[in-house]
């Protein structure tokens, strides 16, 4: 169905609000991100951008999703580049897609990854686009033709209890053991990303994009392979 000129006015004016919404959050911050500042830069009083996202709120909500999004999309498409039977392969593309979008865009990157914005509660809206790029690793994982390991039952109880609700939705079927161990790549993947998004391998991992790049591949390659994808 055809938008109506409403609907496309709409459609841009919101695209708009975004685009300086991310201009803000690289100056200002997620915290000191203000509508009635992005009001004036549209030439627009504060009342008329309220109709289109009603509170701050609202736009911190819609800058997450569209972060989130953009990097799921970046990372499906590199996933989906790599011969389906090489699945280091797929999880190495999907790491790699991870760091290249994070420092292609740091302020998004902070926005979903770094410290909680004060006062803020991310609603449901939020939970789809926050899981593309875990179910892509999950999926991954699933497809592993071997078993992992079990896991000892005291050990395994714990890891049953903690994992519950992801293994009741997108990990359904997957042993409670790789899922937690799915967990763990994931939090190393995210771990090494920032701590170079953030600046902290000054004096840690030489300098150069082409030497941190292939250390990255490196580290992530021996993480995939512990997880039994190699």
């Amino acid at each position: 169905m055809a938008r109506t000129r409403r609907e496309a006015a709409r459609e841009e004016l919101t695209a708009q609000i975004l685009e300086l919404g991310r201009a803000h959050l690289a100056v200002e911050g997620a915290a000191g991100l203000s509508l009635r500042a992005i009001a004036r830069d549209l030439g627009m009083v504060s009342s008329a951008v309220y109709r289109y996202v009603p509170s701050r709120d609202a736009l911190l909500t819609l800058l997450i999703v569209d972060a989130y999004d953009a990097l799921g999309a970046v990372a499906e498409t590199a996933e989906a580049r790599v011969a389906r039977a090489d699945l280091m392969g797929r999880f190495v593309a999907v790491a790699m897609a991870v760091r290249t979008w994070a420092l292609e865009h740091p302020h998004e990157y902070a926005l979903i990854y770094g410290s909680p914005v004060p006062g803020y509660a991310a609603p449901e809206a939020t939970i789809g686009p926050a899981s593309r790029v875990p179910t892509l690793l999950l999926t991954i994982l699933a497809q592993m033709p071997e078993p992992a390991a079990g896991l000892a039952p005291a050990e395994a109880k714990v890891v049953r209890t903690a994992i519950a609700p992801l293994a009741s939705s997108a990990a359904g079927g997957i042993p409670d053991e790789r899922i937690a161990r799915g967990l763990a790549s994931w939090a190393t993947l995210l771990g090494a990303v920032s701590l170079e998004v953030f600046g902290h391998l000054t004096n840690v991992v030489a300098p150069g994009q082409r030497t941190r790049r292939a250390f990255f591949e490196h580290q992530m390659r021996e993480v995939a392979a512990g997880l039994g994808l190699g």
